[in-house]
């Protein structure tokens, strides 16, 4: 494929501090210290973590599957100048408090770093315990399978309760092409699924913002816009394993991540699409195992058409007070599960005064919203 221009390469100039953001007219920065593609990393990953500057001891995390993809060939490499402890957490570990507690115990007292080999469970609970350790995190990719490598936050489950919440970011994200192309397909159409779901994040994200006077970015999706159409485009290819389609996802994953960490949190990349999914996740059949991805990319497909029906109202849509109460959602989900999601819901409530209030902005401003929020999906 063509050389990329890094002069307009929005990656490279987000490492660089000089990406200009269009709304502000500031220079935004990544948090990271480097990011890598390539088609290939192997023989590079001492070269790659001493860039990142940190001290001698360092603590490898991964799990059984991670470990035997890329994780024995990591600490095979980096224990020719490191002093590396292992730590593998098993066969499929749960991104939960319970294992991140597990893990912050397991790493050693005097650890400089933590070098995370895996995907989505490894990485958030590298990142979870990584900021509780106060040490900087690094990873090296196994899969393309979410959007988190870059990202501020992590996904973290407590009492059955799946939150997005802030952890530390990692200082080096590595992506070695070949090994993303090994990948089970499963996870390669996790992070597709993980990136379709931008049109409606964004559309969800601009009536928030239209209709509740919330907060709003259009820098994470401009991230996005030069790598988003040919991933979209030729997506089959990446069931064949093509290294130029795959760079593509992995550019969408690790941009989608930076525009998270911008907007200090996931709005632009989670929004209804994601409730669809976690709630599956609450109350899905375990039998019937999805991964997160695959989860968003059916809800994105379910939410597109709930707003594609919204939009087609030439009348503004009414909105009445809220009639679910606590005892309804602790009946559905049981008292732990039921009470969280209260606490999460009843903050956003409308009674009666409230949803008056937006069925006047509703009535005043309905033509302008759907014609702004049309512009936004596929």
């Amino acid at each position: 494929m063509p050389a990329r221009d890094v002069t307009l390469d929005p990656i490279a100039l987000l490492l660089a501090g000089e990406y200009p953001d269009a709304e502000t007219g500031e220079l935004l920065a990544a948090s990271a210290r480097s990011v890598v593609i390539a088609d290939s990393l192997e023989g590079r990953e001492v070269e790659l973590v001493a860039a990142l500057d940190v001290g001698p001891n360092l603590a490898l995390v991964a799990d059984e599957d991670t470990f035997a993809a890329l994780g024995h060939r990591v600490e095979r490499a980096l224990a020719s100048r490191y002093t590396v402890q292992r730590v593998v957490l098993g066969r499929r570990p749960h991104a939960d408090v319970e294992t991140v507690a597990r893990l912050v115990e397991a790493v050693a007292v005097g650890t400089d770093a933590i070098i995370a080999v895996g995907s989505g469970t490894i990485n958030d609970l590298s990142k979870m315990a990584a900021l509780q350790r106060g040490v900087p995190q690094a990873v090296f990719a196994t899969a393309p399978s979410m959007n988190g490598y870059t990202s501020v936050s992590a996904s973290i489950t407590e009492a059955g309760f799946k939150r997005s919440v802030r952890a530390a970011t990692p200082i080096g994200v590595f992506f070695d092409l070949a090994i993303l192309a090994a990948a089970p397909l499963q996870l390669i159409r996790a992070g597709l699924g993980d990136s379709i779901c931008r049109p409606t994040a964004q559309a969800d994200w601009l009536l928030a913002h239209l209709l509740l006077d919330q907060p709003y970015r259009e820098t994470p999706f401009a991230l996005l816009a030069g790598d988003e159409e040919s991933l979209f485009s030729q997506s089959r290819a990446l069931v064949s394993g093509d290294l130029a389609v795959m760079r593509n996802l992995a550019r969408t994953l690790a941009l989608s991540g930076f525009g998270m960490t911008i907007c200090n949190g996931s709005y632009p990349a989670s929004q209804g699409e994601h409730l669809i999914s976690h709630y599956l996740d609450m109350m899905g059949a375990a039998a019937v195992p999805a991964l997160h991805g695959e989860q968003i990319g059916v809800a994105a497909i379910a939410m597109a058409r709930v707003q594609e029906q919204l939009l087609n109202l030439t009348a503004p849509p009414i909105l009445h007070p809220s009639t679910t109460r606590r005892d309804d959602l602790v009946q559905h989900f049981g008292t732990g599960l039921g009470e969280s999601c209260w606490c999460e819901l009843e903050p956003k409530c409308l009674d009666r005064a409230r949803a008056d209030a937006l069925n006047a902005r509703l009535a005043e401003r309905w033509d302008a919203i759907r014609t702004r929020i049309a512009r936004v999906t596929l």
